[in-house]
């Protein structure tokens, strides 16, 4: 794997023995601290899991799964990889939804209102179902074009049905163009979204995304990529309420136009975030009024 050019073949070559093992990460790093052997059928299945790997296939394609902030998701083709950059967009969204519900207590309602979030371009699910499972008494809703993508979504809410009703919330999915369908859901406390935003001018050169991301949920349209992330940006300044928070991912060169469309669609106090290696990855901004 390392000749094939991955860059982490020892955590790659463990996750995929913990696979075919069907042990987690740790309990795997136990049994090696010990010893242990493994059986022939398996010791083949690992072999198979290598040579895939070794040509490229992502890791999650080969076990099927992904992990985002404490979510278990499946996938496979025909879906976006969550990326764990991605899982920041969260952060905000809890901030925001505390911070709703603070102001209600201090009116003197004294009751936990549900908090409405809207998840574009929704993939996996994984966005979502984060927000469902970690902002208690949420009413999510979750739009996604693709059919492919829509019954890997549909599989992850079920899947965690009982997670996301244990947390108070519930999550429903629509099938659709963004722009048909966000205007009949709102309005929205909160706006959560990861777009497709990659410019054309710079196609990403790694086999794992070029073979195996589906490329409507990659690029963003026109050379800077913009095209896609500005009609989302406006969507949302539709859909959210007075007070309401849009919480969008981008690409390292899109902060400043991110900017520009938030402003172009109402929307004020836009600020631009990084993520863990210090990037441009993120945009908030605050919907005061109505566009």
């Amino acid at each position: 794997m390392a000749e094939a050019g991955i860059d982490t073949p020892g955590t790659d070559a463990r996750l995929l023995l913990a696979h075919v093992l069907g042990l987690t990460h740790k309990e795997l790093s136990l049994r090696l601290l010990r010893g242990f052997d493994v059986p022939t059928e398996q010791a083949r299945g690992f072999e198979d899991c290598l040579t895939r790997r070794a040509a490229r296939e992502p890791l999650q394609h080969i076990t099927g799964t992904t992990g985002f902030r404490h979510l278990d998701l499946r996938l496979g083709p025909g879906v976006f990889i969550p990326r764990p950059e991605t899982e920041l967009l969260i952060d905000p969204a809890i901030a925001h939804a505390a911070a709703l519900r603070c102001g209600d207590e201090h009116t003197g309602n004294g009751q936990a209102r549900v908090i409405r979030i809207l998840d574009m371009c929704t993939g996996t699910g994984a966005l979502a179902l984060a927000a469902a499972t970690e902002i208690p008494g949420s009413e999510v809703h979750a739009v996604e074009l693709s059919a492919e993508a829509c019954r890997w979504a549909e599989h992850n809410i079920a899947a965690m049905s009982d997670a996301v009703a244990a947390a108070g919330s519930t999550v429903t999915l629509h099938a659709g163009d963004v722009a048909e369908v966000v205007p009949e859901l709102g309005p929205f406390d909160i706006v959560v979204t990861n777009p497709p935003y990659v410019p054309e001018a710079t196609q990403p050169d790694i086999p794992e995304v070029t073979g195996y991301d589906p490329a409507i949920a990659l690029y963003g349209g026109g050379a800077d990529g913009m095209e896609t992330p500005a009609r989302i940006i406006a969507l949302a300044a539709e859909a959210l309420r007075p007070g309401g928070l849009l919480v969008l991912e981008h690409d390292e060169t899109q902060a400043a136009a991110v900017k520009q469309a938030c402003a172009a669609a109402g929307l004020s106090g836009a600020a631009t975030h990084t993520d863990y290696t210090g990037r441009d990855r993120f945009t908030t901004a605050e919907c005061l009024e109505r566009p």
